[in-house]
């Protein structure tokens, strides 16, 4: 644009974001309710690049957009590593900043104390968390994720497990189970009394050969636990006005005036749990809610409790850049920013503490001397020095990797820009990785202005908790 060339443009964009820092002021007011949005392996490229994709899909070059979670006043970053491992798992992270304390990967709402596969290091090493303190203290508290509800974010907010990978007990051996550890599925019936909870994972729920509503034709769709227990029907006789949905009809045709707990399997029931319902290139938005309407229709239900309500909600950036595909993890945070827009439509910045951050990064980033406006997904302008193409987003490590005729292969378009494109990676992995660098917290609300600087990842529940005059606060 013209006017960018001129320096009235910057500095006069630069005053008015003065003027707002300086009105700025702490709301040191309790939080009446608390939502925490996590996009999992939602790094700072790829917040960044999704800035841009939503720029370009509104026609626009990009760079210049903003999303929704940027608005938020205050920032912090939280330093990701786990008690064991330098490069974290979903399941020590989800430990951290929803319990508070740091743990060992793949453990579940156990202190560092626990042993990653070991039963018997489970008991008296449980920690809870928020959302079990806020439940405690009288508030509606619910998850909403587009992965498994047993998965290891969410599972955090409520199991005590040594592995993250115990969704029910036939995935259990036999000696934990000898032991006494109970299934992730079992505790998220009986641990909290949860009163929304949407997303995948009903074959965790149903006895072993039980048909899914869904695919009943599809074996591999059925029930898999072997005591014989349907836990979705435990769950509703144990609660009033308890209602259980296993597709978008169902979930559009609850009224939240009429319904105190809602169980929603509404996500495909994979058995590997990796189908992700939020977004429009890869959901059926037919069957399998969005994100947003899984949002809303927990937030309209749980601000009924005039104590208030702690939400956890989670988009699934993480299996796009496991399987190196950019264009999925980047449009899943774009519904991840869509569902926290509509979460601030829904709420006051003046009661709801309203917290977005990332459990971990990813080896995904984006350069290559691009030009203003290139195509998220496009090509460098130049070519490397082996002669070929290459995009502009790249892997450290992943599936991307290939070698032809003694050499790499050159990116071209449109190719690139196919919604199950594989960008090229460095080293060759099955899947992706991980990484280890910090990640962004961002805050608005009653005692947003606590996140700030750089912090271990466990002050996020600590920070929450103060807010609402939580346990231990």
């Amino acid at each position: 644009p013209e006017a960018e060339k001129t320096p009235g443009y910057w500095n006069e964009g630069a005053r008015r974001r003065l003027e707002l820092a300086l009105a700025l002021q702490p709301a040191t007011q309790r939080a009446k309710n608390i939502i925490l949005f996590v996009g999992d392996g939602m790094g700072l490229p790829t917040m960044s690049a999704a800035r841009i994709y939503k720029g370009q899909l509104a026609g626009g070059s990009g760079e210049e957009s903003v999303l929704a979670m940027e608005t938020f006043p205050h920032v912090a970053l939280a330093k990701t590593y786990t008690i064991d491992q330098q490069v974290p798992d979903s399941a020590g992270t989800g430990t951290a900043y929803l319990c508070g304390v740091k743990a060992n990967a793949k453990t579940l709402g156990l202190s560092g104390a626990a042993v990653y596969g070991k039963c018997r290091t489970t008991f008296g090493n449980e920690v809870d968390s928020i959302l079990h303190r806020a439940r405690l203290a009288g508030k509606s508290v619910g998850i909403v994720t587009t992965t498994r509800v047993q998965h290891a974010s969410p599972g955090a907010a409520y199991a005590h497990s040594a592995s993250r990978s115990w969704y029910a007990d036939a995935n259990m051996p036999k000696e934990a189970l000898r032991d006494g550890c109970k299934d992730i599925a079992y505790q998220l019936v009986h641990n909290t009394d949860i009163n929304v909870i949407l997303g995948g994972g009903r074959i965790y729920m149903t006895p072993k050969r039980t048909p899914d509503p869904e695919y009943p034709e599809d074996p591999a769709q059925n029930g898999t636990r072997k005591d014989g227990v349907d836990l979705i029907a435990k769950w509703l006789s144990a609660k009033q006005g308890a209602r259980y949905v296993w597709d978008k009809k169902g979930l559009d045709a609850v009224k939240d005036d009429s319904v105190s707990h809602l169980m929603g399997k509404s996500i495909a029931a994979c058995t590997t749990g990796n189908t992700s319902s939020s977004s429009p290139l890869w959901g059926n938005t037919t069957t399998d809610p969005s994100i947003v309407e899984m949002t809303e229709k927990a937030i309209r239900i749980l601000r009924r409790n005039p104590n208030g309500f702690f939400l956890f909600v989670e988009d699934e950036i993480d299996h796009g850049h496991h399987s190196g595909r950019a264009k999925q993890a980047l449009m899943e945070t774009i519904m991840l920013d869509r569902a926290v827009a509509r979460a601030g439509e829904l709420t006051s910045t003046s009661d709801t503490l309203t917290v977005v951050t990332a459990d971990h990064s990813h080896v995904f980033t984006f350069g290559g001397n691009t030009l203003r406006g290139n195509s998220i997904f496009g090509l460098a302008p130049k070519k490397a020095k082996d002669k070929r193409a290459y995009t502009s987003i790249l892997y450290g490590n992943g599936p991307g990797y290939s070698i032809r005729d003694g050499g790499r292969p050159a990116a071209s378009l449109p190719a690139t820009e196919d919604k199950d494109y594989r960008q090229q990676a460095a080293v060759p992995l099955e899947t992706e990785t991980h990484s280890g660098e910090d990640v962004v917290v961002l805050a608005q609300g009653p005692m947003a202005h606590l996140f700030h600087g750089v912090q271990e990842q466990h002050y996020i529940a600590h920070a929450m908790a103060y807010a609402a005059c939580l346990e231990p606060y």
